[in-house]
């Protein structure tokens, strides 16, 4: 099967490979200058890691660095072990980080990447769905902290991305899902070619071998790349994509990162339609497409009611807000979002009323 190449332009640009056994591609993307490599992994991909190692060996002084698995990984206790390991062997500005592994992984792996020696070559190279079209493209880096997620970090762009669909090979279904709301979110929001594939046929559409698989996460990816290559800081067209975040971050908070990012996000995807419904932008039909098409891939809509506390006072403090105003992005329909700020905190609770169970 061919690879494809989508580049993210503006200042810095790089390049994302997708395709299949194309782990191989590493050493031309690492480039002559290096002498060592930090490949940063979670446990669960220790094998994998190892192998890995051993294929660039020849080249380079190769060093792994195992980290705990899922959001448990993003802790700055986390990022001082990566910063010892690679003072330890005298990394330099010429060396390497690769992150290799899911969405947290490949967070953690870009922090560490940017603040060392104030910045070195990062090549992510992302074994989830969710790192894949989401988490491993961007620059956004960053850590968790007691107070919430992702509240520590760094605008940081990889030198480039590697997406070998061959490292999905033996993820669980549910994990294939959970990755689906990044998916859903980029049809909403921009590319309803996605929402068509899904609802034509559900089966197929998450089989990462099927065409249908690759296409969603080619559009996926291609959109992420023109939304980065023109807002890299996220100054404007950028806070596009964090439709269904504002929510989903305080649920993943609150249930104390034990969450799969996508269920926190397919719920605030469903709670963002709702506010877009209640202040008359979206029309019924719209917000049931996103009950129905999440519904489909096995993801969440509700969260208890009893809740709302909790989640409110954790978005007052998520990076998005502005001051004291909360912002969300909204749809005036699909693929038109708009941001919504400061609304009522009466509003706010009308609409988590629609998600409560």
């Amino acid at each position: 099967m061919s690879t494809t190449t989508v580049t993210v332009t503006g200042e810095p640009g790089y390049d994302i490979r997708i395709g299949r056994d194309i782990l191989g591609d590493l050493p031309e993307l690492i480039g002559p200058g290096a002498a060592k490599v930090l490949i940063v992994h979670p446990a669960t991909l220790g094998a994998r890691a190892e192998r890995l190692r051993v294929s660039l060996s020849d080249r380079y002084e190769v060093l792994l660095a195992e980290i705990p698995d899922a959001e448990t990984g993003k802790r700055i206790e986390v990022a001082a072990f990566c910063w010892q390991v690679m003072g330890q062997s005298d990394f330099t500005r010429s060396d390497v980080v690769i992150g290799f592994g899911g969405g947290s992984v490949t967070d953690l792996a870009g922090f560490v990447a940017a603040t060392w020696l104030r910045g070195i070559a990062l090549i992510q190279v992302p074994t989830t769905l969710l790192g894949m079209v989401d988490a491993s493209i961007g620059g956004k880096t960053g850590i968790n902290t007691n107070e919430g997620k992702n509240l520590v970090g760094a605008f940081y762009a990889p030198s480039a991305v590697l997406v070998d669909l061959d490292t999905l090979d033996g993820l669980s279904q549910n994990e294939i899902l959970a990755g689906f709301a990044e998916v859903v979110k980029a049809g909403f929001i921009a590319e309803p070619e996605i929402l068509d594939i899904i609802e034509r046929d559900v089966d197929v559409a998450t089989d990462p071998h099927s065409a249908e698989f690759r296409r969603l996460v080619e559009l996926s990816i291609a959109l992420k790349a023109r939304v980065v290559g023109e807002d890299f800081k996220e100054n404007g067209l950028r806070e596009i994509l964090n439709y269904g975040h504002t929510l989903g971050h305080a649920v993943e908070y609150a249930e104390r990162f034990q969450w799969r990012h996508g269920a926190a996000v397919a719920i605030g995807m469903v709670y963002a339609a709702e506010l877009g419904r209640l202040t008359g932008r979206l029309s019924d039909d719209v917000v049931d497409r996103h009950r129905s098409i999440l519904t489909s891939l096995q993801l969440p809509i509700s969260y208890p009611a009893g809740r709302w506390p909790t989640l409110l006072s954790v978005m007052k403090r998520d990076k998005k807000a502005r001051g004291a105003l909360l912002r969300f992005i909204v749809l005036d329909d699909v693929a038109r979002p708009t941001v919504l700020t400061g609304p009522d905190e009466s509003l706010l609770f009308a609409a988590y009323q629609e998600i409560g169970s």
